[in-house]
């Protein structure tokens, strides 16, 4: 913070009134997450309802006691954590913005804004997508020998890796910017080396989408060469 010490004992009283205001940030931070939390638990039958919507047609089953409960459970925490992370955010904003200057702050609040944008665009983009198109294949192949019947919870689990590593991937520009900021390296040279890109992203597709049929795999890659180019864009625009 930017201000004026005249002797030890404002020094002191100054750091003891800095973390007692992050103790409050983070206090209604986590106070948010909370309420976020007990919601979706309360209404998590309607929540794994929406959850299963992409494998319609398959019967699940709990293989263990309690596995529904402790699921439901699960999937609160991780919408809360979700849901709560713009809130979240914006009060560590609160926080650390005092101490910055006028030129950090004007890349910074844009910068934050895009990522929790891209990042819940990946949600969307793997839950409407990639998730159906990743189930499609894996109940087709082999229906007419094995019938799907599956846990619950690793079902979840398979969806939760699959949106939450898209989402990740869509942070692609935010790390593109701040290489460009930082001078590491110029959007030219990003560029010029976009075959390579292209190959990585063709890794990536594979290693993010759990299914094996190309289609997912086709759409993950694109996704992420699209995103690719937008982060070259954007520093083309801010003269990096």
């Amino acid at each position: 913070m930017k201000k004026t010490y005249k002797n030890n004992n404002e020094i002191n009283m100054s750091v003891l009134e800095h973390l007692k205001e992050l103790r409050e940030r983070i206090f209604i931070a986590f106070s948010v997450f909370c309420i976020i939390a007990i919601i979706c638990l309360v209404y998590a039958k309607k929540i794994a309802f929406i959850l299963q919507q992409p494998a319609s047609g398959i019967k699940f089953l709990q293989l263990a006691p309690g596995e529904y409960l402790f699921v439901s459970i699960k999937i609160a925490l991780y919408l809360g954590i979700t849901i709560s992370s713009p809130f979240s955010i914006y009060q560590i904003l609160l926080f650390v913005l005092p101490g910055l200057n006028e030129q950090e702050t004007k890349y910074l609040i844009p910068t934050i804004i895009g990522s929790i944008i891209l990042f819940f665009s990946g949600l969307l983009f793997s839950y409407y997508i990639l998730v159906p198109a990743a189930l499609n294949f894996l109940i087709s192949y082999g229906s007419d020998i094995v019938e799907p019947v599956w846990s619950f919870e690793e079902y979840f689990n398979f969806v939760l890796l699959l949106l939450i590593s898209t989402a990740i991937a869509f942070q692609i520009p935010i790390l593109q910017i701040f290489l460009g900021l930082f001078g590491i390296i110029s959007w030219q040279n990003m560029l010029k080396e976009w075959k390579y890109i292209a190959f990585i992203a063709t890794i990536l597709g594979a290693i993010i989408t759990p299914s094996t049929d190309p289609v997912t795999q086709i759409c993950m890659t694109s996704a992420i060469l699209l995103l690719y180019f937008i982060g070259i864009f954007i520093l083309k625009i801010l003269n990096q």
